[in-house]
């Protein structure tokens, strides 16, 4: 089959033949009917091999991990799944057995560091293996084309908000910087979950719009000058990390979730918020992307995306790197 594969270390993907796999005992394959791009895609060609072959990343592997599709066929031993059925795929990988998986924190496992389109094969191609049932997210009505975003961008953000919520009540202020794709799923979920007033900064005039379309109460192109209960930060740089940290108020939280590689360089006493919060994290749990996929069911939330065809990823990776898409960008694979 075609895929879109890393083929070396330091070497850009490309379209080449991959095996079609199939199941083991206890694996699923799964007929790939979307998969979402990511940025943190673009970075994985700057990986130096001692730096991934720690990480457990084998070459070659195909990328793309934000993973929908229909169950093709049956590994020996699994039950309770269904040819055809319409599933997303868990996106970080965890083991299930260790102490953070048993406590429901999967997205600490360990295991994580390589994972279906980071390390392992993933769904930039026809078909791609779930390991195990685990893996398995029904999606029942959602259209499985569309679906992958859900599982990475929309979790990921939900996890940020779901850590935010004890700090933030009726009549509260969250700011949400960065209203790209992540940043607007952070939007809808705030205005499902809570009653408070969403800011969402961008500096881009079409995502301020989006922003506004999914439910922010109001938008700005630079970090406002107030008192928040909580700001996500889902851009990263040295400057939204300091604004963002210097509009928190006491007792509030700042999340970090983007990935610019930013820093602060400043004594903390002063700086941080007096009696608050300052977190990061990566990725998110099982528990985020099923309830994630069932606000979705219920229509609480869109599923903001841009559609490209197969042939036209390299295509869709340009926009994403220059910053100019409507939405996520998802590859469909043909019939």
């Amino acid at each position: 089959m075609r895929a879109y594969r890393m083929t070396g270390w330091g070497s850009p993907p490309e379209m080449t033949a991959a095996p079609v796999p199939s199941p083991g005992p206890g694996q699923i394959l799964i007929r790939v009917a979307g998969c979402g791009l990511c940025r943190s895609d673009l970075t994985m060609p700057s990986i130096p091999q001692p730096a991934g072959e720690k990480m457990g990343w084998r070459m070659p592997f195909t990328l793309g991990h934000e993973i929908a599709g229909r169950v093709a066929a049956l590994g020996d031993g699994v039950e309770g799944v269904t040819p055809g059925e319409a599933v997303a795929l868990v996106c970080p990988a965890s083991c299930g057995n260790c102490d953070f998986c048993l406590r429901g924190q999967d997205s600490n496992c360990m295991a994580g560091l390589s994972g279906r389109g980071y390390g392992r094969d993933g769904g930039l191609a026809p078909y791609v293996l779930a390991g195990t049932k685990r893996d398995l997210l029904p999606l029942g009505d959602l259209d499985p084309r569309l679906a992958g975003p859900l599982t990475d961008a929309g979790a990921t953000a939900y996890h940020a908000v779901r850590r935010i919520l004890p700090r933030v009540g009726p009549g509260g202020t969250v700011v949400v910087i960065g209203a790209g794709g992540l940043g607007a799923f952070a939007v809808q979920f705030l205005r499902a979950l809570t009653a408070a007033s969403v800011i969402a900064v961008d500096p881009l005039p079409g995502r301020r719009s989006h922003a506004t379309s999914v439910g922010a109460h109001d938008v700005a192109a630079e970090v406002p000058r107030l008192r928040a209960h909580a700001v996500l930060d889902f851009v990263g740089t040295g400057d939204t990390i300091a604004a963002g940290i210097a509009a928190v108020r006491p007792g509030g939280a700042f999340g970090l979730i983007g990935s610019a590689g930013g820093t602060l360089s400043r004594p903390w006493f002063g700086t941080l918020p007096r009696d608050g919060e300052v977190f990061t994290f990566q990725g998110s749990s099982i528990a985020d992307a099923r309830e994630v996929i069932a606000l979705a069911q219920a229509g609480s939330i869109r599923n903001q995306v841009q559609e490209f065809g197969f042939d036209e990823i390299g295509t869709a990776y340009e926009r994403l790197a220059a910053g100019t898409l409507d939405g996520r960008a998802v590859i469909t694979m043909p019939d």
